[in-house]
């Protein structure tokens, strides 16, 4: 099996606060389809409000992120699969629930992890 990230940024959503709940329901109800399956490693949503910062090796902790990264926000859910045709079946259903499209990335093998 294989890890892929299933995500997208906050900015590729476009829906009003009122179709939120509805959104909100139907991804959660994919998750709930991925956890029946035994395929949900984890997901969630990132926090736009707490700030990124950058920890070196020596412990230095400074306030941002590599110059050449990206924003990182929206959502992500990660799931363990047999192909890669797998994720792009359960990624097309999280497009739909969330009402947008979905990137997906798949995780290098690690015999640890």
């Amino acid at each position: 099996m294989t890890k892929f990230m299933i995500s997208f940024p906050g900015s590729a959503m476009h829906v009003t606060e009122e179709e939120l709940p509805a959104v909100s329901d139907a991804a959660h109800s994919v998750i709930r389809e991925a956890q029946d399956a035994g395929v949900y490693v984890f997901g969630g949503g990132i926090d736009e409000g707490v700030g990124t910062v950058l920890v070196s090796g020596d412990g230095t902790v400074s306030a941002g992120t590599y110059p050449e990264t990206r924003l990182m926000d929206g959502g992500f859910t990660i799931l363990d699969l047999p192909t890669r045709d797998a994720a792009l079946e359960w990624a097309a259903k999280i497009a739909t629930a969330c009402r947008c499209a979905q990137e997906v990335r798949e995780f290098q093998y690690d015999p640890l992890a």
